[in-house]
């Protein structure tokens, strides 16, 4: 009790701060870890870490002592054990900063119409969206902006193709052996086509969401891409962006999404050619 006494008497703005800093910390981590298998493992270590906080308040150097050594083992167990959970926080804490930008900056429609002086085809995507939903065709399209994912194109068929919409439509049609997995736009091509995504580990997500629904979550999780997703039951189609899913979106919608995501994309590359 007298600890915690003059604790409180000598506390000063530095300890505020620091204590500020960790409670936020602790709060995203648990925020990150929240529904998995991980949260148990997490007040675990936990747990053993005010153990041996309460050993070295109590002067007890052999308890002490062991839950040191517990505890200096366990740091690299613990980076391996959270691998997914670190690189979604680290990601987290990245993203924040784009989307902050992308929500100040509603970007000049007039620079949709070319991006680096090649025509957008934006059109062609959105028209096959529209004939796959009218057929209820499935499908999975996913743009790429910072983030190429090479690991998921290279678990896919390579095309390096132009953009139409009459390709996208065979790629999906139901008898095409391409038509499963997504298909990856970069740069204005199709990249490649049956590539298998991350799926999202998140237990808050319903239920009810089927396989292409949870892996554009997955993968824009991970990454700064947009996904499109055609449900082949309901003939909707929706956008994923940052693990965050608008449901049953008009062409009009989709358009606008599509445009604000490569103007952002022009954005980067003004920017990255005026540092160099």
């Amino acid at each position: 009790m007298n600890l915690f006494l003059n604790w409180i008497e000598n506390f000063t703005w530095n300890q505020a701060l620091d204590l500020a800093i960790i409670l936020f910390l602790a709060y995203e981590l648990f925020r990150l870890v929240r529904g998995t298998s991980a949260l148990n493992i997490l007040l675990s270590i936990i747990g053993v870490y005010v153990c041996w906080q309460i050993a070295l308040a109590l002067e007890m150097p052999v308890v002490s002592g062991l839950l040191d050594r517990v505890i200096s083992m366990g740091l690299l167990g613990i980076v391996v054990i959270f691998q997914p959970e670190l690189r979604r926080f680290l990601f987290m804490l990245s993203t924040g900063a784009i989307r902050k930008q992308r929500e100040q900056k509603l970007l000049k429609r007039v620079f949709m119409k070319t991006w680096g002086k090649r025509p957008l085809h934006i059109t062609q995507i959105i028209q096959a969206c529209i004939h796959m939903s009218l057929s209820r065709t499935g499908a999975l399209i996913i743009l790429t902006q910072q983030n190429k994912l090479p690991a998921v194109i290279s678990t896919g068929e390579r095309m390096d193709a132009m953009i139409s919409s009459s390709l996208i439509e065979n790629i999906f049609f139901k008898n095409s052996p391409l038509h499963d997995g997504a298909m990856i736009i970069e740069n204005n091509k199709i990249i490649a086509a049956r590539c298998i995504l991350p799926v999202t580990a998140n237990k808050e997500v319903s239920a009810n969401l089927g396989l292409r629904h949870r892996s554009a979550i997955g993968v824009t999780e991970q990454s700064d891409a947009l996904a499109i997703i055609v449900s082949e039951e309901t003939g909707s189609v929706s956008y994923c962006q940052f693990g965050e899913i608008t449901y049953d979106v008009s062409p009009s919608q989709l358009r606008a999404e599509i445009e604000k995501f490569f103007a952002e994309a022009e954005e980067e590359m003004q920017t990255h050619h005026q540092k160099h």
